[in-house]
């Protein structure tokens, strides 16, 4: 088992760990313009081959959506009534506790972990993850219209060129198979070494509340993923995916969202590096639970 789980890291902390070490030596690491690929390009190429040449079953892909729904709606609840409780701003705080980094960390993991068909699992909840954080983060911090952001949203495109693909089985020409399956697989170290560079920038900005809700996220968020796959009787690689994926810490998109509209950025930064933190040093136990889940 311990083999296996750092088979499972070993790839993740190296790739993360290459980011950190470029922005600790100065050199030019243009995050914006690498933001831009992966959501612009990379993003949407991955979940349209991945969805193309999709091998499990497109009920096990839609049951994945429903669980990723019903995940996100439980710990957004929860967080809502911490958040009250402790009376912080919903639009800073609850994004952060809500959505987690089922991209640059989660997918990669579950690559590692279960192999292409947890992949095809794991982007299940990364489309629904990026389609809810695309929407439900600009409309509650900056009352954006919900529909411009969905038709500017490009994975959403990847997205339905993919389901258009499966449903219909048309043979995708073998260049545009090659070019979209190229373009994807930059996906995830582009991640890595994005997520490792943005981490080595972040400050924990009011130390105790970053640890509190930092701390929070990872509890919550564990504790109703690993409820949500019991209530819906999920099995196998799917419970597993769903668990590790719902058990990330606090999305870097929280941060960078927050920064772009102006709430509470340095706060968030402390959730997003404290959880981060925490979370690494619980990947261990968390991915060896996962695979005991799995079999």
């Amino acid at each position: 088992m311990i083999a296996q789980v750092a088979a499972v890291l070993l790839p993740v902390f190296c790739i993360a760990g290459l980011g950190y070490v470029w922005r600790l030596t100065g050199a030019p690491f243009d995050l914006p313009f690498v933001t831009r690929v992966i959501m612009y390009i990379a993003g949407p190429c991955l979940v349209f081959d991945s969805l193309s040449k999709l091998t499990l079953p497109l009920a096990e892909f839609g049951a994945m959506v429903g669980a990723t729904i019903a995940l996100t709606l439980g710990v957004a609840f929860i967080s809502f009534l911490l958040l009250k409780a402790l009376r912080l701003p919903l639009p800073s705080f609850l994004p952060a506790l809500t959505l987690g980094n089922t991209g640059n960390l989660g997918l990669p993991l579950c690559l590692f972990a279960f192999g292409q068909e947890g992949l095809g699992l794991a982007v299940a909840i990364y489309v629904t993850n990026s389609v809810l954080q695309f929407t439900f983060v600009p409309l509650l911090q900056a009352r954006v219209s919900v529909v411009r952001t969905l038709l500017t949203t490009p994975i959403i495109y990847g997205l339905l060129a993919g389901l258009a693909v499966l449903l219909t089985h048309v043979h995708v020409p073998e260049w545009i198979a090659d070019t979209t399956s190229t373009l994807g697989g930059v996906l995830i170290p582009l991640m890595l070494m994005a997520l490792g560079h943005t981490i080595g920038g972040l400050r924990a900005h009011n130390l105790p509340r970053a640890f509190g809700l930092g701390t929070a996220r990872l509890a919550i968020a564990f504790v109703v993923a690993l409820s949500v796959s019991k209530l819906l009787g999920l099995t196998g690689v799917a419970r597993g995916v769903l668990v590790l994926q719902g058990a990330m810490p606090a999305a870097v998109f929280s941060y960078l969202f927050a920064a772009r509209y102006e709430r509470d950025a340095d706060d968030i930064a402390g959730i997003v590096l404290v959880s981060t933190l925490l979370g690494a040093v619980l990947l261990p136990f968390l991915v060896s639970y996962a695979l005991w889940l799995s079999h």
